[in-house]
């Protein structure tokens, strides 16, 4: 391994400005990471090697022209596979658009492209994002640089692995109820839910679309700051874009490296902990509340008592607009087409064979039960009850923040677990997002920052969750803790990381 690619984003954009290094060695050297490690991980789907090459030999050229760029203008950057780019296959990990090149970019990716970021390639994701292990992708698992037994969290479990295998200093991952923060967690990076609305979600392939949110997947909060004020703001292409740019991230995240957080209320969320949660894990996390508080934060318990109702609200809400969004690959308007073997080619039977062969078996579990919460005698039994229970947790979130400036918790009840423990067991395995879902259903911001180990030698996940639009608050929290915790530990958690065998 070498050296260039254990530098943090914020370093290697430091160095590439001073000039003691080009974006073409930067953009081999991870090049050359991903030939060398991804053949076991498997975090990326596609690699867009000559593409990435050709965008750093073009930010060489402008910076020794003295050009004005941004400053992350030559950080290579992954991103997760359902995030349409223009001219690279994007699949959101499934068969059912194996091979659709897509004619446009996501605003995100624009923004990207703008500020010449070299983009290595599409990371490896469950089928739609349907998942909490990177099992359910049609493109084969994702390991986890950890332990290559255990799963790398999900839905993005391919952006997680690659910051933590080395294959990339910065990556864009989607949450809809923890799939940027759950793999953060269980693969010791640094994952953020921004606010709902804080950056545009044109362009994001949609599961469901009043929870869906793209935010950064990085190895320290401060490259989070960076990326995030980078691929944030206003998208009149997106109804649901909020109007304000996205600033002060950084910022925010210098101040909390100052490590002083007097007169902060810190709030512990009630319900966020107890049974159910491994033993290694809340003994990091008290680790941690510890820390803040020596760095005079005041710590406070907060109830929220919706909460437990949360993630039976979300396993119907989700699941309804799933199958919704997913009711337009059909076999005749996009995605495959898969004609009956016999008997007439009618449009019930090709949409039939279609959604047969193109959609994994998650997927369609999501589609059924979203299809019957919505059906005429249930819809107010159950979508309809399952609002109103999403208007009672942003009620709770509300009377919580009166209480603290940020809530914190364990990002997820256990580390990661190996694979094949949870597939038979759909409940189980949607259990790893109890702690994440909240902040989805009230669209508030959320990160989570690897804590330590637990005692299987797994990382932990601190989760720091923020009023709407504060987003500012948990860089500041974040910056301080990290930087305390990387001071216990003396250097960062991944430096503790088993070495990956290169092929």
């Amino acid at each position: 391994m070498t050296d260039i690619i254990k530098l943090s984003a914020a370093q290697l954009a430091e160095k590439l400005r001073a000039g003691e290094l080009t974006s073409v060695e930067v953009t081999q050297a991870y090049l050359d990471r991903i030939a060398a490690v991804d053949e076991t991980i498997n975090s990326f789907i596609v690699v867009t090697a000559e593409d990435a090459l050709a965008t750093a030999a073009e930010v060489d050229k402008l910076r020794a022209e003295g050009a004005d760029l941004h400053p992350l203008a030559g950080v290579p950057i992954a991103v997760k596979d359902v995030v349409v780019t223009d001219g690279v296959q994007t699949t959101a990990g499934s068969k059912m658009l194996e091979g659709w090149i897509p004619p446009y970019d996501a605003t995100l990716v624009e923004k990207i492209k703008e500020a010449k970021l070299p983009i290595l390639g599409k990371t490896n994701m469950d089928e739609f994002a349907m998942g909490s292990s990177t099992e359910y992708s049609a493109y084969g698992k994702t390991l986890n640089p950890w332990d290559i037994e255990r799963i790398p969290g999900g839905s993005g479990g391919g952006s997680a692995a690659a910051l933590a295998a080395f294959e990339a200093p910065l990556a864009i991952g989607t949450d809809t109820g923890g799939s940027i923060r759950q793999p953060g967690a269980v693969t010791g990076t640094v994952g953020v839910k921004p606010t709902y609305g804080s950056i545009s979600r044109y362009g994001l392939i949609a599961m469901a679309s009043s929870l869906d949110q793209a935010g950064p997947v990085t190895r320290t909060v401060m490259d989070s700051a960076l990326l995030h004020e980078l691929i944030g703001g206003h998208d009149p292409k997106d109804s649901t874009s909020l109007p304000e740019p996205q600033t002060g991230y950084v910022t925010a995240a210098e101040e909390g490296l100052k490590r002083d957080l007097t007169g902060v209320r810190v709030g512990i969320v009630k319900e966020l902990s107890g049974e159910g949660y491994q033993e290694g894990v809340t003994a990091r996390f008290n680790e941690s509340v510890e820390l803040l508080r020596e760095m005079g934060a005041e710590i406070v318990e907060v109830s929220c008592p919706s909460f437990k109702h949360a993630l039976a609200a979300y396993y119907l809400i989700m699941p309804a607009e799933a199958s919704s969004n997913l009711a337009k690959f059909d076999g005749m308007r996009f995605g495959l087409r898969v004609e009956p073997s016999e008997g007439p080619v009618t449009a019930e039977r090709v949409m039939a064979a279609t959604r047969g062969a193109g959609f994994g078996d998650e997927v369609k579990r999501r589609i059924i039960i979203g299809t019957y919460a919505l059906s005429s005698g249930y819809y107010d039994a159950y979508y309809g009850s399952a609002q109103k229970v999403r208007t009672l947790i942003q009620r709770d979130f509300t009377a919580a923040f009166e209480q603290a400036d940020v809530l914190i918790s364990p990002t997820a009840p256990t580390t990661a677990f190996k694979f094949g423990e949870k597939l038979d067991d759909p409940i189980a395995m949607y259990l790893n997002d109890v702690a994440t879902i909240p902040s989805n259903l009230a669209g508030v911001p959320g990160m989570s920052l690897p804590a330590g180990l637990s005692d299987d030698g797994m990382p932990v996940g601190f989760q720091v969750l923020a009023p709407i639009r504060e987003d500012a608050r948990m860089y500041r929290i974040g910056a301080a803790l990290e930087a305390a915790l990387e001071e216990k530990w003396g250097g960062p958690l991944l430096s503790k990381a088993p070495e990956l065998e290169a092929k």
